[in-house]
């Protein structure tokens, strides 16, 4: 491994500055229980949202314990109590949890239970669903 000299040091320390000076970093995260959702606000203005209980872990959590997220460096999202964290990058990619937890909130709404099939039925009788107006 080749040794790195001080101004060698100095001159990367100063291009990451540079760079890290033109990406927009998260400066603050809050959760609104009216409206259910975390918001993480960036340097440049910006800001991204996610719906609190839609996320793995947090289904079940009280206001009080989603209002305890903190940011984690400037890379993630991070709650104390419950003992979990999330990325900014992979909530902004729509990761909301394991590949099992998501798989299982796509088929959600695909569910082919008696229950909803006999409600289809009935829905079906008394003419479907109401056409969209012009």
């Amino acid at each position: 491994m080749a040794d790195v000299s001080d101004a060698e040091l100095i001159e990367a320390k100063q291009r990451w500055q540079a760079e890290r000076a033109e990406r927009p970093a998260p400066v603050s995260v809050d959760y609104d229980p009216v409206s259910g959702r975390i918001t993480v606000e960036f340097t440049n203005g910006a800001a991204f949202m996610v719906p609190a209980r839609a996320l793995e872990g947090l289904e079940e959590a009280s206001d009080a314990q989603l209002a305890e997220v903190e940011l984690l460096g400037e890379t993630g999202l991070h709650w104390e109590s419950l003992d979990i964290d999330y990325t900014i990058s992979g909530l902004m990619s729509g990761v909301f949890g394991t590949r099992a937890f998501m798989e299982a909130q796509r088929r959600g709404g695909q569910s082919r239970s008696p229950a909803k099939i006999a409600a289809s039925r009935a829905n079906g009788t008394k003419g479907g669903r109401p056409r969209k107006s012009a």
